[in-house]
């Protein structure tokens, strides 16, 4: 069985377009999609569109949660809530009740028995869409947050945009990174890749190119609100 996790699209279509294309490529018998879908990027709608065609399970994200009920004070820095708020109205304007009512539909956690293998997934910990667990946190701080469900072999996440694999304990601890905005300073698309076969594991993390200037260009045509600052995200990779 070989699996393919993706996440973090954050309305950048044109990426989702090409990852997409990549899975079909490495012949992935499953994808599965660990939220936030539309918030911040320049097609929220088509975004959207995409991950719901796939016919998959599809958890929710922090970013998810804000299109539905708008992003509380406390939750990001006092400094920014205004201007995340403004996007998310912007965001909310170009989709449909219904796909508001899909997105707060959208189940928090996802657990997979693949040929005997016990898989854990879950946007930034199995209990909060908005904790923040590093790749530098300490084998001590990951065991308490995000391995919680018995029987587990690996556990899987996304929420930072820093894709990495871990390994403490005998079990398999993934972020799959982002498809949209990642942070690490690679500019490309980044997901997951498992492969189970006669209870043998095998995790990878892909990255793909997609055209950047296309999407900067896109934040510019459609007169997103933040246009400057996201179209710097994508051409660093970094916050």
């Amino acid at each position: 069985m070989k699996m393919a996790f993706i996440s973090d699209i954050h309305g950048n279509a044109i990426a989702l377009d090409a990852v997409l294309a990549d899975i079909e490529k490495q012949r992935m018998d499953k994808i599965y999609v660990l939220g936030d879908i539309c918030y911040r990027g320049p097609e929220p709608k088509r975004s959207l569109d995409l991950v719901r065609s796939l016919h998959t399970d599809v958890i929710k994200g922090n970013a998810d949660e804000w299109v539905v009920r708008g992003v509380r004070k406390g939750e990001v820095a006092d400094k920014v809530l205004e201007l995340m708020n403004i996007e998310r109205q912007w965001i909310v304007e170009r989709l449909e009740p219904s796909d508001i009512e899909y997105l707060d539909s959208l189940p928090t956690t996802l657990n997979l028995t693949v040929e005997g293998v016990q898989l854990s997934a879950f946007h930034a910990t199995p209990t909060s869409l908005f904790d923040t667990i590093l790749p530098n946190a300490d084998d001590s701080q990951i065991e308490t947050s995000l391995m919680q469900a018995q029987g587990a072999e690996v556990f899987i996440y996304a929420h930072i945009h820093r894709p990495y694999i871990r390994y403490i304990n005998g079990k398999i601890i993934m972020n799959i990174g982002s498809v949209g905005l990642p942070f690490d300073g690679l500019t490309k698309a980044s997901y997951g890749l498992v492969e189970i076969e006669d209870g043998h594991i095998k995790t990878s993390i892909r990255r793909v190119n997609y055209d950047l200037e296309s999407v900067v260009a896109r934040y510019h045509e459609v007169n997103y609100p933040n246009a400057e600052m996201m179209s710097n995200i994508i051409r660093t990779a970094k916050i």
